[in-house]
């Protein structure tokens, strides 16, 4: 049976690098595609900490949630070498729900705290550096994950 939990590890590990990396790249994207004609790059050239802590807690908002979905995905191979392929298929297609769900939950959560900050444009903050504006994005976007991955974990626990 060990070498079958080394194989499942392996498996795993493979999944979750790839699934990091597509998650990551879509997550800076999506952020790339909403801040307004901000060059992120350009920012984090300059120097700017306030772009890098935004950008900083998207990358770890979405590695909350993709952990989360690899976990079940784990449960998943494991169930279909015993037989049960449903389950393999059910956690790969929570985590992709996951992980889409994670970016539209937070870009609507950017979008509600720009609607109470009246008067207060956060994307003008961040390309003027102001950190302040910056750890509040940073707070919504990480808390925003911790919510989801809650919820990937339940449809883990439904599906699987």
């Amino acid at each position: 049976m060990n070498i079958v939990n080394a194989f499942v590890g392996l498996i795993q590990l493979v999944i979750a690098i790839i699934l990091a990396v597509v998650a990551l790249y879509i997550g800076y994207s999506t952020f790339s595609k909403i801040t307004k004609g901000m060059d992120e790059s350009q920012e984090i050239k300059k120097g700017n900490v306030a772009v890098g802590v935004v950008i900083a807690a998207i990358f770890f908002a979405i590695a909350i949630v993709v952990q989360s979905g690899v976990a079940g995905i784990s449960i998943g191979i494991t169930n279909a070498l015993a037989g049960d392929w449903f389950s393999l298929v059910a956690a790969f297609i929570q985590l992709i729900l996951g992980i889409v769900l994670a970016i539209v939950v937070i870009y609507l959560a950017l979008n509600i705290l720009d609607r109470l900050t009246k008067g207060v444009d956060e994307f003008e903050e961040l390309k003027k550096g102001n950190v302040a504006a910056a750890l509040l994005m940073a707070g919504v976007i990480v808390a925003t994950a911790v919510i989801i991955q809650s919820g990937v974990i339940g449809i883990t626990s439904a599906l699987i």
